[in-house]
C-alpha cells in the first residue's frame, strides 16, 4: 500500500468548437467550478465543510486544485457528462443563456467533474487536451 497522498482535483471541460472570447470561457468556467458548492447553498440555504466528504473538504481547505480540458463539440462534452454520472462523480454542466454570444440560444459550454479522487476523473477526462 502506498503511503502517497490521494491526488483531488476538479476537472473543467471546456467547448473548444464554439470560439468563445478567452473573458467568457473564464465566466464559464468559473460558473462550472463554482457550482459545486453554488447548488449545495441553493438547496440548503447553508453550508458548513461537514456537509461535504472527506475528498471534498481536503480539496475545499488544501491546494483546491482545477485542471481545464478541451472538448470539441456540445457531443463530446454530453459523452464526458454521461460517464461522470455513470461513474457517481459529481458533475456540474453549464448552459449560457446566450445574451452576450450564441446568438441569443442558450448553449451547453462546460462542465466541471469534481472535486473527486484524481484517479476517478482521470479514467473519464484523461484522454482530454488541456485547454
Amino acid at each position: 500500500m502506498s503511503n502517497e497522498p490521494t491526488r483531488i482535483k476538479q476537472v473543467i471541460v471546456m467547448r473548444h468548437d464554439l470560439k468563445m472570447r478567452r473573458g467568457k470561457q473564464i465566466a464559464q468556467g468559473a460558473h462550472a467550478s463554482m457550482s459545486f458548492i453554488c447548488r449545495r447553498l441553493q438547496e440548503q440555504g447553508s453550508v458548513s465543510l461537514n456537509d461535504f466528504s472527506e475528498v471534498e473538504r481536503t480539496w475545499l481547505t488544501g491546494a483546491f486544485a482545477k485542471v481545464c480540458c478541451r472538448a470539441n463539440s456540445e457531443e463530446e462534452l454530453m459523452a464526458i457528462y454521461d460517464k461522470a454520472v455513470a461513474a457517481g462523480i459529481e458533475v456540474h454542466l453549464i448552459a449560457d443563456s446566450g445574451k452576450t454570444e450564441f446568438h441569443g440560444e442558450p448553449t451547453r459550454t462546460c462542465l466541471a467533474i469534481g472535486p473527486d479522487d484524481a484517479e476517478k476523473i482521470d479514467e473519464i477526462t484523461g484522454h482530454l487536451e488541456l485547454l
